[in-house]
C-alpha cells in the first residue's frame, strides 16, 4: 500500500517536472543541438531516475544545467567524430531570423561564459538566482558575470555600430 502512495507521489510530482519539458527543448534547439528533442528527453529521463535531487520549489534551473550537461557531451562527441574524421564538422549555432544582425554578431563575438549568462536571462527568461543554479554558480558571482557581460555586450554592439555612423558620416560630408 505504501509503495503504491510513494509511487503516485513521484508520478504526480514528475507530473510537475514534465511540465518544463517545451522550455528545456527549446533551450537545447536555441543551443544549436542536433537532437533538441533528444535533449530534452534524455534530461527527463535522468530527472525521473533523479527525482530525488530535482528542487521541488524551482525545478527550471536544474533541468537547464542537466540540459547544458547533455548539450556539452554532444558537443564533445561532434568534435571527436570529426577529429577522428567520419563527420564533416561540427553543427554551427542556428541563425535566429527575428534576431537584429548587429545583435546576433555582438553575441557570437562573446565568450562562451558571457553568452550563456546573458542568455539564460533574456531568452530563457530566469532571475538571476535561478540562472545562478543554472550554472552551479554562488547568485553573487553570477550577478557579477551578467554585470561584466551587459558591459561587453555594449561595448560590442557600439562597436557594431561605430563604423556604420562613421560611413553614415562620410556620405554626409561630401
Amino acid at each position: 500500500m505504501t509503495s503504491d502512495i510513494d509511487r503516485r507521489a513521484a508520478e504526480e510530482r514528475f507530473r510537475e517536472v514534465f511540465a518544463h519539458l517545451g522550455a528545456i527543448t527549446a533551450y537545447a534547439r536555441r543551443r544549436g543541438s542536433r537532437d533538441a528533442d533528444g535533449i530534452a528527453a534524455e534530461a527527463m529521463s535522468i530527472a525521473w531516475r533523479r527525482l530525488a535531487d530535482v528542487p521541488r520549489d524551482d525545478p527550471l534551473p536544474w533541468l537547464y544545467a542537466t540540459a547544458r550537461n547533455l548539450l556539452l557531451a554532444e558537443r564533445r562527441a561532434a568534435s571527436q567524430t570529426t577529429a577522428v574524421g567520419t563527420a564533416e564538422h561540427s553543427v554551427p549555432a542556428p541563425e535566429i531570423q527575428e534576431l537584429d544582425p548587429q545583435l546576433d554578431r555582438a553575441l557570437r563575438s562573446l565568450g562562451p561564459t558571457d553568452r550563456e549568462a546573458l542568455l539564460l536571462v533574456a531568452w530563457e527568461d530566469l532571475a538571476p538566482a535561478q540562472a545562478a543554479r543554472a550554472l552551479d554558480l554562488n547568485p553573487t558571482a553570477f550577478r557579477v558575470r551578467l554585470l561584466r557581460a551587459r558591459r561587453r555586450l555594449r561595448a560590442a554592439l557600439e562597436e557594431e555600430r561605430r563604423p556604420a555612423q562613421l560611413v553614415q558620416i562620410d556620405v554626409e560630408g561630401t
